[in-house]
């Protein structure tokens, strides 16, 4: 308590800039998942997904990252055990957020997709472990969390794997690929509308305010579907293609409408990533801010400074601008090559399982759901379609995540006790 009392602002100003850091490895990492296919499939330059991300990951960070969250992230350790002691969790929070936010950085450069929420999780482990002890942690979670290393990427997988075959009979092996995918591409825009306004329903809308129910929601969506299709099959229909052009024009054709599409899924995972993941960085900050003003009370929830979600949403596209290339590369080229289609199936395939995860409870890493899907679709094309010694890296590192973060997070919890008492 008499660390708080005396260095109350100096520990709320060093979380601050704590936080900063961990929004900039979050923008560097995760948002260049999120942007890496369209990228790969060359739907968009790089100056324009980095353009498109700053605008959708700060609207999703600060309109939707929640006017409240929850002060231990994901509840993986339990407040209570530190009631007597709130110093050590206002210094475990500050060393966690340094800790989760030296490891993205330099996964990102190396050009490892890692996920934000493990690295946030294993440093709060580790100084929970250290300061409190082991029963600090609800060690239960932690099954789920390495069940997810396998469960999201094969639930990705298989989904891309199977949209991108249907893409393929439905329309680039038949004799008119043109006129097919004037036909179906309508349906697969129904599909990408529908999945989008549940991921955005889910992961955003609630923190605004507007809360619907499960029926609500999908109603609205259906409704937002089929609109999405209408117009869709009017542009096609619009589309002026000469039927004298080879089959690779017909390809190019088509392509270029799932490119389309790949634009506008991009956007919306852009939006709900930054109003879901933003918690990574602010949560640990908000419980520092909180129990700081609050004189050392530990509450279950703590309510947003004005100032953490502007930071939060700042940080994230100032590290994407920065830093988010590599990864970029290493997804949207790495893994396997992509073409808007197979780009559209790994997009799609990410955003449902994002759904089902949402609906089910299933602990999920965006970034491990994405790589899932994108090998998905290079199986699709066959084992030999797929790089993997790249794979064989992205594994190690989601491995070490966790290690990784409790040790750094342990070595600086350290640091800042010798500094403040």
């Amino acid at each position: 308590m008499d660390i708080i009392a005396n260095y109350g602002t100096t520990l709320v100003l060093v979380a601050a800039l704590f936080g900063f850091l961990m929004a900039w490895g979050i923008g560097a990492n995760d948002v260049a998942n999120a942007m890496g296919t369209s990228v790969g499939t060359k739907s968009l330059t790089i100056r324009q997904a980095i353009i498109i991300a700053m605008i959708f990951e700060f609207a999703g960070a600060y309109l939707a990252g929640g006017e409240v969250t929850a002060t231990i992230r994901n509840g993986i350790i339990d407040s209570n055990a530190f009631v007597d002691s709130p110093d050590l969790l206002v210094l475990g929070m500050i060393a966690s957020l340094l800790a989760a936010g030296t490891w993205l950085i330099l996964a990102s450069y190396f050009g490892w997709p890692v996920s934000t929420t493990h690295s946030i999780i294993g440093a709060i482990v580790g100084f929970a472990v250290v300061s409190i002890g082991p029963e600090a942690v609800q060690w239960g979670k932690f099954g789920g969390i390495v069940g997810s290393w396998v469960v999201t990427p094969a639930i990705s997988g298989v989904i891309a794997y199977f949209m991108f075959i249907s893409v393929q009979k439905l329309i680039f092996n038949t004799d008119d690929p043109l006129s097919n995918a004037k036909r179906y591409v309508p349906f697969y825009m129904f599909l990408t509308a529908m999945v989008i306004c549940l991921v955005t329903i889910k992961k955003g809308l609630t923190h605004v305010g507007l809360h619907l129910t499960n029926g609500e929601g999908i109603l609205l969506s259906t409704a937002i579907s089929i609109a999405v299709a209408f117009a869709g099959w009017i542009y096609i229909r619009g589309q002026k293609y000469n039927p004298q052009d080879d089959s690779k024009m017909h390809f190019a054709n088509v392509e270029k409408v799932f490119g389309i599409l790949m634009v506008i899924t991009a956007c919306a995972m852009a939006f709900a990533h930054g109003s879901n993941d933003v918690a990574n960085a602010i949560g640990p900050l908000s419980a520092v801010a909180s129990i700081v003003a609050s004189g050392g009370e530990i509450a279950g929830k703590a309510t947003i400074a004005w100032w953490i979600l502007p930071l939060g949403g700042i940080g994230i596209v100032i590290g994407l601008a920065t830093m988010g290339e590599k990864v970029m590369a290493t997804v949207g080229t790495g893994i396997t090559h992509l073409t808007p289609s197979r780009g559209f199936a790994a997009q799609l395939a990410t955003a449902a399982t994002v759904v089902i995860a949402s609906g089910t409870g299933l602990p999920i890493s965006t970034t491990q759901t994405l790589v899932g899907a994108v090998m998905g679709v290079g199986l699709a094309r066959g084992i030999a379609a797929l790089n993997l010694g790249v794979l064989r890296n992205i594994v190690v590192s989601w491995i070490i995540t966790l290690p990784a973060g409790a040790i750094l997070s342990i070595a600086i919890f350290y640091v800042l006790q010798a500094c403040f008492s």
